[in-house]
């Protein structure tokens, strides 16, 4: 599970001590001038702050070496934006969950935006022009063992195989025709192109194995 998924996951209202009654109501006087509007906004400003200094004390260990006062300074900054946020998609809340609930989600994605500037303030952010790749090569054995078994393919399609099943599994497997578009062309069907493709499959296994390519499939060597 990724960070994000994690915070998002994370979601649990921190009033569950509060009735469904005092969820529906208090929230609604957000914006409103006088004493309910201000008290309305503490409130949630105090909800905002717990679930922000959760989330950052979660994710910690992306700040080696931050004191608990760092931390909480975080928290703070990450209160004090979900807030913003929070009143700016006020609007779009449509009740389908508790309020408490739907503010949370916010001040906690908000904490792991913050952690993460944070943690790569001081970093260089890397900006590569192309893909540096590993040198993966095969080894000299590799390649011989890859080339044997190459040649041992072919001549399984070109002397097992009938010559239908050769056309199917060189256009399909090899140059990659799409199934609609050859049974088209045959004026055959998908099925019947599935059934030449399998029936083809198990002749060249079957060739792979009795030259040592493969080993027998455990049902085969025990019965």
């Amino acid at each position: 599970m990724t960070t994000a998924e994690q915070e998002s996951a994370d979601v649990r209202t921190p009033t569950a001590g509060a009735t469904a009654a005092e969820d529906d109501t208090w929230w609604t006087h957000l914006g409103e001038d006088g004493p309910e509007g201000g008290l309305a906004l503490t409130r949630l400003h105090e909800l905002l702050v717990r679930a922000s200094r959760h989330q950052v004390w979660r994710l910690r260990g992306l700040l080696p070496g931050a004191d608990a006062d760092q931390i909480d300074d975080l928290a703070q900054q990450a209160a004090d934006d979900a807030l913003m946020s929070v009143l700016r998609k006020l609007p779009t809340f449509e009740g389908r969950s508790r309020f408490t609930t739907w503010a949370y989600k916010f001040a906690v994605l908000q904490a792991g935006v913050t952690v993460r500037s944070q943690a790569w303030r001081d970093r260089e952010v890397p900006l590569p022009d192309s893909v540096a790749l590993p040198d993966a090569g095969p080894s000299p054995a590799q390649m011989s063992e890859a080339t044997q078994l190459a040649r041992a393919v072919r001549d399984a399609i070109a002397t097992e195989l009938t010559p239908h099943q050769r056309r199917v599994v060189l256009a399909l497997v090899v140059e990659g025709v799409p199934i609609d578009v050859l049974a088209d062309r045959l004026g055959s069907s998908r099925n019947a192109l599935y059934k030449a493709l399998h029936d083809a499959r198990q002749r060249l296994r079957q060739a792979l194995v009795v030259n040592g390519y493969l080993d027998e499939s455990p049902s085969r060597s025990t019965s």
